[in-house]
């Protein structure tokens, strides 16, 4: 059957007359050229409309790039130089048929199928490749967005700023252990731009000791943040266009299903960043304008899993180097989600893993890997839970335990069970202070009496922003400031207080690096007592201070005066009440 001409398919969808028609021929005739850019040049027609008519005649699908989510994983089938050569981009995959939908400007050029299958053949044997129509200006943002093809500074607009110099090429290893990482390197300014851009991301968030790295879509705006020191930090917002390939992009990556957007999804990469492994988490929340991701990022060599070196003042070094050498019992660190629970829980397994000692964990997630020390994931989904887990640990022989906390009663039971059958277990709570933790194991459905005779001790903490040495200034506390800290002058002295001004150092904050404070109630005699008696937490909390704990408030004012941390810092992360 004859093909259609152009005109003939534009005047069917009533969007040129015969008059324009002949007026575009006449201009063909003496000038040469397509009839459908005449047409456009006249103003009659646009570029979609001619595409649109162009896929009719050709009997191709037409697709708007521009308004598709294009899989990260379809990327794999074309590289980056056929892409380039032929101008496609890959957009569809049907794997029972073992076709590939490639979108193109061009569909008078039918040898490129013919080229491409032969192309394709050594890594996809018996593929066939089918054509869809697509506008060449969308084809030239596709080629950039997704391959970085075409004007330098056009991907750098369409990447907000990356320029080869900064792009770090992303590259799956096998590593002798069998498992998958990401290697991050600065030498490859071809790599698509939604590559560059992630990498660009993790760089400069691992560069900066980033804990989280929030990615973050809104209606008019895709919002980039990461978190260095307990604050977040706002990069410049990259394009909105790039927000579903950049998060799909880390969902291949963490092997999560890219195609499930309304549900919530878990995961986890490692990357080789300079020659060091970094493990992330990865998180995904369905939100109106698309899929929140945050990655955690878990630096082993950003984190100091050496309890000498976690800034313990000397008697708090030996009194918790005493408690993790008992033989029994049990020994609770509590305070809010990021306040270095289980850094702290890890440098107490570290102190006291040796070859005589059998050490075993159960964590949501495994954190980090302990060399020599067994350690076991929960998995809620296959009823794995912390008490199941618990049970089957105390099958094991083992020495120490750390449950990676403490939710509900059956696994503080479990818990309390198997310090009495002597063992030493180790956890966390979530509580405001060490006093309030007795009340929420009471509350829990533990009974008084298994707490008072399990329980060793409990290790309140929080984390401050340290001040920045290279811009640290002392200054003369004003009465506003110790009345804030309920402190009187002749407490302080003549002693000064310091705050960091700010620099190319800290990126202008003031603070860099973070230390702990902490609060320790040791379960002695009279603590015993009182909860038998079923004491109230204030109770608990006038008689550990009289036995010497220091609160919470009082180790940040101690870490004020020795010009560490400052007011607000220590104000923000302690309660008034505990002091």
């Amino acid at each position: 059957m004859a093909q259609k001409k152009l005109g003939q398919i534009l005047k069917e969808m009533e969007l040129v007359s015969e008059g324009d028609v002949q007026e575009a021929l006449g201009i063909q005739r003496t000038k040469g050229g397509l009839i459908g850019q005449i047409l456009v040049g006249l103003g009659v027609v646009t570029d979609g409309d001619v595409s649109f008519a162009l896929a009719t005649q050709a009997n191709m699908d037409f697709v708007d790039l521009m308004k598709m989510e294009i899989p990260i994983e379809l990327l794999d089938f074309v590289t980056e130089a056929q892409a380039a050569t032929y101008r496609v981009v890959p957009v569809k995959m049907d794997a029972d048929k073992r076709s590939l939908t490639v979108a193109l400007d061009d569909p008078s050029n039918i040898t490129l199928f013919d080229e491409l299958i032969f192309a394709l053949s050594d890594r996809f044997p018996g593929i066939k490749v089918t054509g869809a129509l697509a506008t060449s200006d969308a084809i030239d943002r596709a080629l950039a967005m997704y391959y970085g093809v075409g004007d330098l500074k056009q991907i750098e607009r369409e990447a907000r700023g990356i320029s080869s110099d900064e792009a770090v090429d992303e590259m799956v290893e096998e590593e002798d252990d069998g498992r998958e990482r990401v290697s991050v390197d600065n030498d490859d300014p071809n790599a698509p731009a939604v590559v560059k851009l992630l990498n660009f991301i993790l760089a400069t968030s691992i560069r900066d000791r980033a804990a989280d790295i929030h990615l973050e879509p809104f209606e008019d705006i895709f919002r980039v943040r990461y978190k260095v020191d307990g604050s977040l930090v706002e990069m410049e917002s990259p394009p909105l266009e790039l927000a579903k390939p950049l998060i799909s992009r880390v969902k291949v990556l963490s092997k999560l299903d890219i195609a499930e957007t309304r549900l919530p999804q878990d995961g986890r990469l490692e990357l080789k960043v300079a020659g060091r492994t970094v493990d992330l988490r990865i998180s995904t929340l369905p939100t109106m304008f698309g899929e929140s991701c945050v990655m955690r990022i878990l630096d082993r060599s950003n984190v100091s899993l050496d309890l000498a070196k976690l800034g313990l003042r000397q008697n708090d070094f030996e009194l918790i180097d005493g408690l993790i050498h008992k033989p029994n019992g049990v020994v609770l660190v509590t305070g809010p989600t990021g306040s270095g629970k289980t850094t702290t829980l890890y440098s107490c397994l570290n102190r006291i893993n040796d070859i005589d000692i059998k050490i075993i964990t159960t964590e949501d997630p495994v954190e980090y890997d302990l060399a020599g020390i067994m350690q076991c994931q929960t998995n809620a989904e296959i009823g794995l839970s912390y008490a199941a887990a618990l049970r089957a640990i105390l099958r094991q022989d083992p020495d120490v335990i750390l449950v990676g906390e403490i939710r509900d009663k059956e696994t503080a039971q479990i818990a309390v069970e198997a310090s009495l059958t002597g063992h030493l277990v180790l956890s966390t709570l979530h509580t405001n202070d060490a006093p309030s933790t007795i009340t929420r194991l009471l509350d829990i459905g533990i009974e008084d009496f298994l707490v008072a005779a399990t329980l060793e001790a409990i290790i309140a903490q929080r984390l401050v922003r340290r001040i920045c040495n290279e811009c640290k200034e002392w200054f003369k506390p004003e009465p506003d400031h110790l009345f804030e800290l309920q402190l009187k002058e002749d407490v302080i002295g003549n002693k000064k207080f310091a705050y960091g001004r700010g620099c190319k150092t800290c990126g202008g904050s003031g603070y860099k690096g973070r230390e702990a404070i902490f609060e320790f109630m040791i379960i002695n005699e009279s603590i015993k007592q009182l909860i038998l008696e079923a004491a109230t937490t204030e109770q608990l909390r006038n008689q550990s201070r009289t036995q010497g704990m220091r609160m919470l408030r009082e180790s940040g004012v101690q870490a004020i005066l020795e010009g560490r941390t400052t007011i607000e810092e220590v104000m923000r992360e302690t309660l008034s009440t505990s002091f």
